[in-house]
């Protein structure tokens, strides 16, 4: 293992997060504050508590959720597409490293900086509501275990866009929506049968079931059904990669 290739890599776009500090955590901790605002104030005001838990500190899992999705996705995605832009990729092509080194070095730096802005948002929520987290190995468990797996699937669309404007429509088009659908702002136990059913097929469901268990103990899936989706769909993005790499897919042309 070339732990000076992973070291390079991964300091280079931990400081080009650093050089973009504005854009990296400033302007999603600044998003963030203004959904507590709204949700929080505003629409806490009119709901006092959902499952025992005030609507304030219930949305708190969410919005993490929701930050942590999309940067996870956009760190990974920019940071090996910018390489494959400038054709500065064939240079890691022709150095002594492995594609698992190439990984490792990318994902790692990615889900870093998502971890961080985790964190980071965890902290800024305390500002506007009380909480306690109930299982605090689990929670940064389910934190770091969503990074990792969102940024190779930010790896995945870095390598398949041809151009910045793909970089985009998975995140906004797809992730965003299921994020809101997915028991952010609310129970999916609060719609009717038929919809409660239809929204167990919403990936991301599990996601934020599982995060909000580690903090209050309430769930709306099983936390055994929402680590078993969560590591599945990890396994399927390192197949993903592996196949990407073994292929020479969009890399070698």
């Amino acid at each position: 293992m070339n732990f000076y290739a992973i070291r390079a890599i991964y300091l280079f776009e931990m400081a080009r997060a650093w050089r973009t500090l504005m854009q990296s955590v400033l302007s999603p901790v600044i998003s963030t504050s203004l959904y507590f605002v709204v949700f929080g104030s505003a629409i806490g005001s009119h709901m006092v508590e959902i499952d025992g838990v005030s609507y304030g500190a219930f949305i708190v899992p969410g919005m993490i959720m929701l930050s942590l999705l999309t940067q996870s996705i956009a760190n990974a995605s920019f940071g090996i597409y910018m390489p494959r832009f400038s054709g500065t990729i064939y240079e890691i092509h022709s150095a002594p490293i492995s594609y698992v080194e190439i990984v490792m070095g990318y994902v790692g730096a990615a889900a870093s900086k998502s971890i961080i802005l985790g964190l980071i948002m965890l902290a800024t929520a305390r500002l506007f509501v009380a909480f306690d987290v109930a299982h605090p190995v689990w929670m940064l468990a389910f934190l770091v275990l969503t990074s990792v797996t969102f940024s190779l699937f930010g790896f995945i669309i870095g390598i398949w866009a041809d151009g910045f404007e793909k970089l985009q429509i998975i995140p906004l088009m797809i992730i965003t929506p299921l994020t809101f659908l997915g028991g952010t702002f609310y129970s999916i136990k609060m719609l009717p049968p038929f919809w409660q059913a239809a929204t167990l097929f919403n990936p991301v469901v599990y996601l934020v079931s599982g995060f909000r268990w580690a903090f209050y103990g309430v769930a709306d899936v099983s936390v055994e059904i929402s680590v078993g989706m969560t590591l599945g769909f990890l396994l399927a993005c390192v197949l993903g990669v592996r196949w990407i790499f073994k292929t020479g897919y969009r890399l070698k042309t």
